[in-house]
């Protein structure tokens, strides 16, 4: 059967962390009845071969065959062989993930985690979470959970010892600066929700709403956010959906029905047989101005979404072209857990544009700074004078962005690049020792982070737009 008869649009792929996961995108959208029953002769003669196949190695292979392995490898493959990087086979851990994002919930104690030196450390408590009441608080490190062991865990891994299921027990050690000894703290694991959106008022009455992704919960979120907001006085909402993955396609059309008016067009769903399904929204006026913010990450649900409000409402689009993708996938799950993701339809904007592999272009073109394009580099890792690697070049990028002067910017960690290494390190009351890792590349990124966000390009053009737009 169908996981919960929902459809799905795949986004992009995000950070794990402990509270998140994949994201993707899914709902109901027509009632596709399956292919009628067809000639099984040449079915009969393919599964013929195949069985064929199975027996001969696992009767005749050199070594004892894992039956079960032999069988999920063949369904990975005739997935693989579809050639559709939205198609996919997955275990029942990645199944159990993936629905986790979808429903934007998952079962643990609710702490935001990294690792640091080795050490598992707690950025910070979900509010209300079980961890947040037992007394977990923001740079505690777990060095144990349920006597196991943390240290020199990867976070992937150490995921998987701190999660469980709802009620049972996780028994906590750790370790807190100024007390004397560690702590034993026990925490009773329970599901956790995922904020999916932020809001804030902005100056002269501008509202900003942030949507992370796409969730089962998030058009909720989305409408009491902009109920505050209005209540708080908001004339005009600037909209940002950018690095937004994607998610549930009921979401994007159900905030839809919110932000365009006259019942126009949020979307067409097109099946291989020409049949379309379309997506009005049920909204008869506008509530305030409102303009939206895209960038190359904005993919999928959140494509659907601007696509509309661009065609339809006529919102201005802000920032960079969009991911471009633009196919429906399902889900079939199997009794064990695991599933299979494919795609089914491709999704048309408003005026019949297909998006896929082309994006939505803004309305208004802008750039961050270059340094925003940086990538991420794993802290893990230790970068030394006289090596060459892409995570040095990375470096040498994020001390420029700082102010530093590395002397080059091409990957090769010379004298003059660790110069600029102690230089931060110092100024930053970090052990000067030269050496990029642990807390020099987190302090580094958290940084650099910041200093886009206070030199936002793309959210200045929006307030200058929004602005003239106001009453």
């Amino acid at each position: 059967m169908f996981i919960r008869g929902r459809y799905l649009i795949l986004g992009l792929v995000l950070t794990i962390l402990v509270t998140s996961g994949f994201t993707f995108v899914a709902t109901n959208l027509l009632d596709k009845t399956p292919l009628a029953e067809q000639s099984v002769t040449g079915l009969d003669n393919q599964f013929a071969k195949f069985k064929s196949t199975y027996d001969t190695l696992s009767q005749d292979f050199y070594q004892d065959v894992d039956q079960e392995k032999l069988l999920n490898g063949a369904i990975d493959g005739m997935i693989k062989a579809l050639d559709d990087p939205y198609s996919t086979y997955m275990s029942p851990d990645e199944a159990a993930s993936f629905n986790e994002n979808i429903e934007s919930s998952f079962e643990g104690i609710g702490a935001e985690i990294k690792e640091e030196d080795g050490k598992i450390v707690v950025e910070v408590p979900i509010k209300g979470s079980p961890a947040e009441k037992a007394g977990v608080k923001p740079k505690d490190k777990i060095l144990k959970v349920d006597g196991k062991s943390l240290e020199g865990m990867k976070v992937t891994e150490a995921v998987k010892h701190i999660r469980g299921q709802a009620g049972s027990k996780a028994e906590l050690i750790i370790e807190r600066a100024g007390e004397p000894s560690t702590l034993a703290i026990t925490v009773i694991r329970d599901k956790i929700p995922l904020e999916t959106v932020r809001a804030e008022l902005l100056a002269d009455g501008m509202g900003k709403v942030v949507i992370t992704q796409f969730s089962e919960t998030t058009a909720e979120e989305f409408n009491k956010a902009v109920d505050e907001l209005k209540g708080k006085g908001m004339k005009g909402l600037i909209l940002d959906l950018r690095q937004n993955p994607g998610g549930l396609l009921d979401a994007a059309v159900d905030i839809g029905n919110r932000l365009i008016p006259d019942n126009k067009l949020i979307l067409q769903v097109e099946y291989r047989d020409g049949e379309k399904k379309t997506f009005r929204s049920s909204a008869t006026k506008s509530e305030f101005p409102l303009v939206v913010l895209a960038d190359g990450g904005s993919a999928s649900a959140s494509e659907i979404l601007i696509g509309a409000l661009k065609e339809s409402a006529k919102v201005p689009v802000i920032g960079e072209k969009t991911f471009g993708k633009g196919t429906v996938q399902t889900t079939h799950g199997f009794k064990d857990g695991s599933n299979i993701k494919y795609t089914t339809a491709k999704w048309l904007t408003p005026d019949g544009n297909w998006v896929h592999k082309k994006g939505i272009e803004p309305d208004y073109q802008v750039a961050l700074p270059a340094y925003a394009d940086l990538p991420y580099i794993d802290p893990a890792k230790e970068l030394k004078v006289e090596t060459f690697a892409t995570e040095i070049k990375a470096a040498q990028g994020y001390l420029l962005a700082l102010g530093y002067q590395p002397g080059r910017e091409d990957g090769y960690f010379d004298q003059q690049t660790k110069e600029a290494v102690l230089a931060f390190q110092k100024m930053e009351n970090l052990p000067a020792n030269g050496v990029i890792g642990g807390k020099t590349t987190s302090r580094m990124i958290e940084l650099v982070r910041k200093k886009i966000e206070q030199n936002d390009t793309q959210m200045d053009m929006a307030q200058q737009v929004l602005r003239k737009m106001l009453p």
